[in-house]
């Protein structure tokens, strides 16, 4: 398996797809969702038209799911059980970015978690949070349960606007370094990630020790 950095959210809906996108592009990385609950809206489709060059740096799933729900529900519906200790991972040179789907403690399959699939495979992870009333609670459970699993956290990225007490108080308490940060992008395209990746290039590849080319 190449080197790989699991993209790990402290819930659903928190900027993880659009984070790996320009993280992707930062780094020169490729992707890949091993678990894609939801056939109409794939987060892979929507790297893939993010990415320069999105098509080749972009990895089919290794389970795609039709139910947008729980990985676990979905499967039940599916008829399908979920076991990655057998997935076939992606052939790259590059680093590869694996996004897990919803929460750390989300379940995987009908007994696994996401942090059960990255502790199995452990991967460097980074944390994608957002500041918003309850962050700060949520996102050092989250660092609390990587850190009990043995996970190494490579760094936090917020996705949105920043919030310098919450980040402050978060780095300081948990000992995880703020990495990067994501505005807001109203726009959404291959230029606005290429520009928010050239704003975060320099510090992301020191804070990750990935060499610049």
């Amino acid at each position: 398996m190449n080197y790989s950095i699991a993209i790990l959210g402290i819930h659903t809906g928190i900027g993880k797809t659009v984070a790996s996108a320009v993280i992707a592009e930062a780094i020169g990385a490729d992707y890949w969702k091993p678990v894609q609950a939801g056939i109409e809206e794939r987060d892979a489709v929507v790297v893939k038209q993010l990415l320069m060059n999105g098509e080749e740096r972009v990895h089919p799933e290794a389970l795609l799911l039709t139910q947008p729900m729980s990985p676990h529900a979905a499967a039940a519906i599916d008829g399908v059980v979920i076991d990655y200790t057998k997935f076939k991972w992606p052939k790259t040179d590059k680093v590869l970015l694996v996004e897990t789907a919803g929460g750390i403690l989300s379940p995987m399959s009908g007994n696994t978690t996401m942090a059960d699939f990255v502790a199995h495979y452990s991967l460097p992870s980074i944390l994608v949070v957002q500041n918003y009333l309850g962050s700060i609670n949520h996102t050092l459970l989250s660092i609390e349960v990587l850190k009990s699993r043995g996970i190494d956290l490579l760094g936090i990225v917020i996705c949105g606007a920043a919030y310098k007490s919450s980040e402050s108080f978060i780095e300081q308490y948990a000992g995880v370094q703020v990495i990067a940060r994501i505005p807001h992008i109203d726009k959404l395209d291959k230029t606005s990630v290429q520009q928010c990746a050239n704003d975060i290039r320099e510090n992301l590849q020191r804070a990750l020790n990935i060499p610049t080319e």
